[in-house]
């Protein structure tokens, strides 16, 4: 049963995670605000909502000082993670940066296997490659890839695959998933508040209701529903698995794309896609013989 769960959280955690350039490039295209800005708005409404949340659930909010640490350096690595990939949007193209973006699995099963001693396991492995083959038949075409953006994705590469590991072996895996995610918020707006202040000298105005609404839904469906899924993924799968399972992310781009901007759907977006399924199917079916 655990298995199931976990599976059904990565899943969801990646799915949601896709979402993100469905939310973050039209209020950057509009020039409504810049991006520091629109970081610092995101993970403070998003830590606003996962408070009412605990409160709601009646959750102790108070933790260990040596956790209180090692959650907060959790937190910088997520925020990285998010000021890169949004960042990286102003270079190259939403499916380039994908692209990038989803070799994170391979450095997540490397550092496993050799700090942490995981069995390769042939299934995830032929699972990692052809959910990787995948994602760049999906984002076939999406542009070319400037130096600048380039490294801003490589940078999200190291950042979530440590974010992935670390929460599952930095000795917070016990904390309840709620107060886990908010505290991860808290660093985070935190990080977002300084870097708007440090760069722009102020956090700009929201302006119109448009881009309020944007940056809610910014801040539910890929900020606090991802995070607080993918950390229960992690808890029940381990961080392997959750990475792998991460391919629902660019899948749900690419489906975004299809049905809400009309994009083509081409002979290679389908391969892709069903190498896609096919790779998420192989874990599955995996973890349900486990």
């Amino acid at each position: 049963m655990k298995n199931i769960k976990g599976i059904a959280y990565a899943l969801i955690s990646s799915s949601t995670f896709g979402l993100i350039p469905l939310f973050s490039i039209p209020v950057l295209a509009s020039g409504a605000m810049g991006v520091p800005s629109l970081l610092f708005y995101r993970f403070a409404f998003a830590t606003a909502a996962i408070a009412v949340a605990g409160l709601a659930l009646k959750r102790n909010f108070k933790i260990k000082p040596a956790v209180l640490v090692k959650v907060s350096v959790l937190g910088i690595f997520y925020a990285s993670t998010s000021m890169g990939l949004t960042m990286s949007y102003q270079y190259i193209s939403s499916g380039a940066a994908t692209t990038i973006h989803f070799l994170y699995p391979i450095l997540v099963t490397a550092i496993m296997i050799a700090f942490f001693g995981e069995k390769a396991s042939r299934t995830l492995i032929a699972a990692s490659v052809l959910s990787i083959i995948g994602v760049a038949l999906l984002s076939h075409g999406e542009g070319g890839v400037e130096p600048k953006g380039l490294l801003l994705v490589l940078m999200t590469v190291v950042t979530y695959a440590t974010y992935i590991v670390g929460v599952n072996k930095s000795g917070v895996e016990s904390t309840d998933p709620v107060i886990l995610t908010f505290y991860v918020f808290v660093a985070s707006t935190a990080l977002f508040a300084a870097y708007a202040w440090g760069t722009g000298g102020t956090i700009e105005p929201i302006k119109d209701c448009t881009t309020m609404w944007h940056i809610v839904l910014l801040a539910l469906l890929p900020t606090v529903i991802s995070d607080f899924t993918l950390i229960l993924a992690i808890k029940y799968v381990g961080s392997t698995v959750t990475a792998i399972l991460g391919s629902m992310e660019p899948l749900t781009a690419v489906l975004v794309g299809v049905f809400y901007f009309s994009e083509s759907f081409s002979i290679k977006t389908a391969a892709g896609l069903t190498l896609v399924l096919f790779a998420v199917t192989m874990v599955v079916r995996r973890s349900s013989r486990k």
